[in-house]
């Protein structure tokens, strides 16, 4: 259901863009939709190497960190992708994330205050989080959504310039109100984003489905979830807006529903109940019981 959401909620947002480029620009349109697409591919190709450099996030070996190494190993395994390079960020709050623009380039990246907050257990929860985004090509669709959503932004920001400075589009040649596409040009960057968002939940919604699976215990990750969300209130993340979307665990959350709109994640809560209403599921519960039996 979350990959039907988020083919929906893209499908949405790209005719979004297709109808208000026709509306207020449409000889100017596909330029801003290259501009975007450059963007973003350049962010897709070297975002990575960004966001480690910005965590100050260092490559670890398997024989400085072996626990977290051979969870990697074991998760990506079952997940059937390259094993991607484990990183550790020089941090006291704990969190993780996963980047890499395909499975072959994939990046882990937790928090030294993770491997302390967290038992092995949690710990693997959220490792295959971080690996079952690498798997579903989160960073893939997330420069997509981004992209279209930033191509809406710039169109809307040319109609507003076009109004200060006093120029016409086309749609006031064919009798459409002025006043009207300028509302547009103002409503339509916030629904861009709006939906842009809602992709994103969606597929934070779909890793945690996918880490249940990985793992056969969404206890696990449910656990580790509600004690990062714990933590959180301890020792909080420094903001971090460019990436907070990245994070396991929102580093910019918020309680109120205006926010909710906005954010990257679902509410901590939703994950949790959602994660353990899994509980019930006869083939899941029957793989625990085996993999209890074989440890």
């Amino acid at each position: 259901m979350n990959q039907i959401k988020t083919l929906v909620l893209l499908g949405g947002l790209s005719a979004l863009l297709v109808g208000f480029g026709s509306l207020v620009a449409p000889g100017m349109a596909y330029l801003f939709v290259g501009l975007a697409l450059a963007m973003n591919l350049g962010a897709y190709f070297f975002a990575d190497r960004l966001v480690l450099r910005m965590h100050r996030a260092r490559e670890v070996s398997p024989a400085d960190a072996p626990r977290l190494h051979e969870m990697v190993a074991e998760t990506s395994a079952r997940a059937g992708i390259p094993m991607p390079r484990v990183y550790i960020i020089p941090a006291d709050y704990a969190n993780a994330f996963a980047t890499g623009r395909s499975p072959s380039k994939g990046v882990v990246a937790v928090t030294e205050g993770l491997l302390r907050t967290l038992g092995p257990r949690e710990l693997r929860g959220v490792i295959a989080h971080e690996v079952a985004h690498i798997r579903n090509r989160d960073i893939l669709v997330a420069t997509v959504a981004a992209a279209i959503a930033a191509a809406v932004s710039y169109l809307a920001n040319a109609v507003q310039w076009a109004a200060v400075f006093g120029g016409t589009s086309q749609s006031d040649e064919e009798g459409s109100s002025p006043v009207a596409t300028l509302a547009l040009a103002f409503v339509a960057p916030i629904a861009a984003l709006m939906v842009q968002m809602g992709i994103s939940r969606s597929r934070e919604y779909l890793a945690d489905e996918t880490a249940a699976r990985l793992t056969g215990d969404p206890e696990g990750l449910a656990s580790a979830l509600e004690r990062l969300a714990m933590a959180a209130q301890i020792v909080p993340a420094t903001p971090q807006p460019a990436t907070a979307s990245l994070f396991v665990v929102n580093p910019l959350a918020g309680a109120s529903a205006l926010f909710n709109l906005f954010s990257t994640h679902p509410p901590m809560e939703r994950r949790i109940a959602r994660l353990r209403a899994r509980l019930g599921d006869g083939n899941m519960a029957a793989e625990r019981r085996a993999k209890e039996r074989h440890a």
